[in-house]
């Protein structure tokens, strides 16, 4: 028997290349006086020259000669060329300000919609000079949403569209990985010595449901206070933890602007820890310095964080974490933020967020056939974490660039936030090679799942935790765990 490591296996974290975007917004950055549409044009403009380039290879040889017109609205009609511009969903369920604003206050607004999408949706295609309609099977097909720039070939019709024949992108990027093959990946060398990241999202603390005995769990494993030869991944293998957002439950406000009854109780169980937690964020802060005492934490804040709900939020304040804010391996990071991890062997950059630019994605496309998985392969190929940000996810008005562009494939992508876990090795459908292994990490609260990395193989495992009789169980992960059913133990 293999005899198990007693040392934790260490990581560092190096600078970032440079050219990596911040997330941190300066001081002199931080004004709201400026208009959104800078935001699109900078996207336009630092992408659209990644699009015509694919565009120009992928249709250089087609009968009819297409060329690429600089304008939308300067197309002829009948004749065959290719146009490069921002996408606009035009959707009927999707928000509009100007309701809002003349909506009757005496009448309760309606609860937001699950879904955007609707089969009176249309697509449009905007640059400097206009919008033109795109239609067409190819259109219909795709998944489009607000923001992602892309180059159309097709034609006007007399009606003033233009008929879509196939679309292009800009690409997915460079990446830091060695250009290696699936095939070429060493994987019968022994991965005792390998060192591992471990990423978890939705501890929801202090929420009526509560997952104290989940996260107990959880620590215990971490910490190695659990038998390790149970595992096939052990603690000491376990590097370094990625909270990926929504560590603390929400407050639930109602349409007086009043906390929800459910989240406050009255004066006689306030104090009744059996009943309701008074301090959730100190429960927080005491598990946090659990594992913070055997590894180094990342912390990301999420949607129902204590933190500004505009993209990108900034980092949660150090000072309201007690005891566990005074360890130099705890840090707060903002959403979304990128690392750069060195091992012994390599060195792995990633790119993490909670998941609130997937989850407003997700309400733009139909389901099925399109699923969080395929969608987050996208915002690779398109170049964009974040399109429909500003128009239906709240940013900062940014001026001149757009941090939310991918410049750099990442090696791991990181999503919190989700329903289930999924992964994927995305390879490049030209060359065959590895690009990046995305990741879809659930709220623990909900599943009691914990996602495991292997920083030298990419391979993903999830651990599972059960509250009833302390139970633990290790699932294999293969290159796609959407499609796996779910399995409670």
């Amino acid at each position: 028997m293999a005899t198990l490591p007693t040392k934790r296996s260490a990581t560092n974290v190096l600078p970032l290349p440079e050219g990596t975007p911040s997330f941190i917004i300066t001081p002199g950055q931080k004004s709201y006086k400026h208009q959104y549409s800078n935001i699109y044009y900078a996207r336009l403009t630092q992408t659209k020259h990644h699009v015509e380039e694919r565009a120009k290879k992928r249709w250089k040889d087609l009968d009819g000669n297409p060329v690429l017109v600089p304008r939308v609205l300067e197309v002829t009609k009948g004749k065959l060329c290719y146009i490069i511009g921002t996408v606009y969903m035009d959707m009927p369920l999707k928000p509009n300000v100007i309701e809002d604003i003349a909506r009757d206050r005496s009448i309760p607004p309606p609860p937001p919609a699950e879904k955007f999408y609707s089969p009176d949706d249309k697509v449009m295609l905007e640059d400097e000079s206009g919008r033109i309609p795109l239609v067409g099977d190819c259109v219909e097909k795709a998944k489009l949403v607000t923001g992602v720039i892309l180059g159309a070939l097709g034609m006007e019709t007399p009606n003033s569209e233009f008929e879509v024949i196939d679309i292009c992108y800009a690409g997915i990027t460079p990446s830091s990985m060695k250009e290696e093959s699936p095939e070429d990946v060493d994987d019968s060398r022994s991965g005792a010595l390998d060192e591992w990241l471990a990423a978890i999202s939705g501890l929801e603390v202090g929420s009526q449901s509560s997952s104290d005995a989940l996260i107990h769990l959880l620590v215990e494993y971490l910490t190695g206070e659990e038998c390790a030869k149970r595992h096939s991944v052990p603690p000491s293998q376990i590097s370094r933890l990625i909270v990926v957002g929504n560590s603390l439950t929400p407050l639930v406000i109602n349409s007086k602007g009043e906390a929800n009854v459910e989240q406050v109780p009255d004066k006689k169980s306030r104090h009744d820890p059996t009943s309701f937690s008074t301090h959730p964020i100190f429960t927080l802060s005491a598990h946090l310095l659990d594992i913070g005492r055997v590894m180094p934490i990342h912390l990301l804040p999420g949607e129902n964080d204590p933190s500004g709900v505009i993209m990108p939020q900034q980092p949660l304040p150090r000072g309201m974490f007690g005891a566990v804010a005074t360890l130099s391996s705890f840090s707060c990071e903002s959403n979304p933020t990128y690392l750069r991890i060195g091992t012994k062997d390599v060195t792995r950059t990633l790119l993490i967020n909670s998941g609130q630019p997937l989850n407003d994605m997700f309400k733009y496309v139909s389901c099925p056939p399109h699923t969080r998985l395929s969608l987050l392969e996208s915002t690779l190929i398109w170049r964009h974490m974040a399109p429909t940000a500003p128009d239906t996810l709240w940013c900062h008005p940014y001026i001149g660039w757009d941090p939310f562009i991918i410049k750099e494939t990442p090696d791991i992508y990181i999503v919190g936030g989700q329903e289930r876990l999924f992964t994927k090795m995305v390879v490049e459908a030209e060359t065959k090679v590895r690009r990046c292994r995305i990741i879809g990490v659930p709220h623990f609260a909900k599943t009691g799942l914990l996602a495991l990395v292997n920083l030298r193989t990419l391979e993903v495992r999830k651990i599972r935790f059960g509250a009833e009789g302390k139970k633990y169980k290790v699932e294999g992960g293969g290159s796609n765990m959407e499609a796996e059913p779910s399995i409670n133990f």
